[in-house]
């Protein structure tokens, strides 16, 4: 809260308090649109790095370094589509608030994408990956497509309920929203099990989707209690806001 100092043209003076953030002390801010654009660029651009310009010097200890196999470029395409899209939505799709965030966070995102990027690619593009069982692979590749175009499709959704510039929307509804709070984190998962699948169950990828579905949840939680504060008897009161039947 900021108190301001008033004086009258008697000299009196009285402090008023507002409801405007005081950001005076926190360092530099960036707006959330240049935050997810920054944070994707990495996970975009690692995959192919790893598996074309760096792969002689990261598997370096292995005795030979194969060229990628059929199964590899697929899991760089899905990893950098994947990262790419979420690019796109950034810049696109998405409509933010005027909030920011101090600057500095940006890297702590950035990085974090980028780290966990970094050891998916690592372990599912070396040299001695064993090929997909076909089953996992077909059935990963159509999860993948579906989760990518379901969390698309929500976020279009979200975003024509957003007012542009303002933090006012309408109440959700649509295709997933009438099982669960947040069906654009469940897609998202649905995504990633895909290519979880692809890969042939790599425990890097599983790592990422813990995580993932971890904070999520949590960030669905929340959602869930401002959705019903916010727009009391209007909406629906949902039991799970992220996995039916989970959470």
């Amino acid at each position: 809260m900021l108190r301001t100092l008033v004086c009258s043209r008697h000299k009196t003076c009285s402090v008023i308090q507002t409801d405007t953030p005081a950001l005076a002390h926190a360092g530099p801010q960036i707006s959330w649109r240049t935050v997810f654009i920054a944070e994707y660029l990495g996970p975009v651009l690692i995959p192919g790095l790893f598996l074309f310009a760096l792969r002689p010097y990261l598997y370096y200890n292995y005795d030979t370094i194969t060229e990628p196999s059929g199964l590899q470029l697929l899991l760089c395409a899905l990893l950098t589509t994947h990262f790419v899209k979420r690019e796109y939505e950034s810049i696109f799709v998405h409509r933010f608030s005027n909030a920011t965030m101090p600057a500095r966070k940006v890297f702590l995102n950035s990085g974090y994408y980028s780290v966990m990027t970094g050891n998916m690619a690592y372990w599912i593009l070396r040299p001695d990956m064993e090929p997909s069982n076909p089953i996992l692979l077909s059935t990963g590749l159509a999860l993948f497509a579906f989760g990518e175009m379901a969390n698309l499709n929500t976020h279009f959704v979200l975003r024509d309920l957003r007012c542009p510039g303002t933090p006012d929307r309408g109440v959700p509804h649509g295709f997933g929203f009438g099982t669960v709070t947040c069906p654009n984190y469940l897609f998202e998962i649905v995504s990633w099990m895909g290519i979880y699948l692809v890969s042939g169950l790599s425990w890097s990828i599983l790592i990422f989707i813990i995580i993932g579905s971890v904070q999520m949840g949590i960030w669905a939680k929340k959602k869930e209690r401002r959705y019903r504060e916010e727009f009391g008897d209007k909406y629906k009161a949902k039991r799970f806001v992220m996995l039916p039947g989970i959470v």
